[in-house]
């Protein structure tokens, strides 16, 4: 008997300063790569970069049997909506009103709930169970909490170690701009190690108390707290209240996100594809 061929699906996690993609071949990610988020990029200078990346990762464009897409930049949606559609052939489902997530919101606006908030926490709950914290190290740092009933019900979100940094440099007339690692001591002896002293330790005192106050306030004392983000390694690995570092979370939300909503039509908005 034929062995069935695996399903190829391309999940696209736009965030603000970059847009990271990855192609799912059945429940193994079989590529990755990164794009800038631009936001003077053109439909065909998007449709061009995907091909070509997907080329390069040997992944054929045409193969792909659907994409879905969590975006915190909306200015983009209109080219990339558009690249997808004419470059790929698919229709993308979107992560937001409409779409099947599996979690409930408890929040006063739930529409106000980011994207990439909502796919770390349907992957934190569909991997690693509930309760749950989800921590995400981007370009701010997240922490949303989903509890017993599968309810999103409470969060925290601070700026991330890059904007901290920015700041520093940017708005101070005699700081530099640094490479962000943590030193081997707190006690920085110069100006750059100092920086880095402040930026890091900070990150993981802020991430202890935060996790912590949360599982106090909260009443849940044993929930798993799963981190993920660009510089969630380093800070997990000093933060012992976070149980696992998951760097691909967010890429197999978006894939779980799909699987739960692959049997509807995707709910792409006019304005995107206009």
């Amino acid at each position: 008997m034929a062995k069935k061929k695996q399903e190829q699906i391309l999940v696209i996690d736009v965030g603000n300063t970059n847009i990271t993609c990855g192609v799912f071949c059945g429940d193994e990610i079989a590529a990755t790569f990164r794009l800038m988020t631009g936001e003077t990029h053109t439909s065909d200078e998007y449709g061009v970069l995907l091909r070509e990346m997907l080329q390069i990762n040997k992944i054929s464009p045409d193969a792909l049997q659907g994409v879905v897409i969590a975006s915190v930049v909306p200015k983009v949606m209109h080219a990339l909506t558009n690249a997808i559609i004419k470059y790929i052939g698919k229709e993308p489902y979107i992560v937001g009103p409409g779409i099947k997530t599996g979690l409930k919101i408890t929040s006063d606006n739930p529409r106000e709930i980011g994207p990439d908030l909502i796919v770390d926490c349907v992957a934190a709950v569909e991997l690693y169970g509930t309760p749950v914290l989800a921590v995400d190290f981007g370009t701010a740092t997240t922490y949303i909490l989903v509890n017993e009933k599968g309810e999103l019900c409470a969060g925290a979100i601070a700026p991330g170690i890059r904007i901290s940094a920015k700041a520093l440099w940017e708005d101070t007339a005699r700081l530099p701009e640094i490479e962000i690692k943590k030193p081997d001591t707190v006690l920085g002896r110069d100006t750059i190690s100092t920086m880095q002293a402040g930026l890091v330790y900070g990150q993981i005192g802020q991430s202890k108390y935060i996790i912590s106050e949360m599982k106090r306030e909260s009443g849940l004392p044993q929930m798993k707290v799963v981190a993920t983000g660009g510089l969630g390694r380093m800070i997990s690995e000093e933060v012992a209240e976070i149980d696992v570092y998951d760097p691909q979370l967010t890429l197999k939300g978006l894939k779980i996100l799909y699987e739960k909503n692959k049997h509807s039509k995707p709910q792409v908005k006019e304005s995107e594809t206009e």
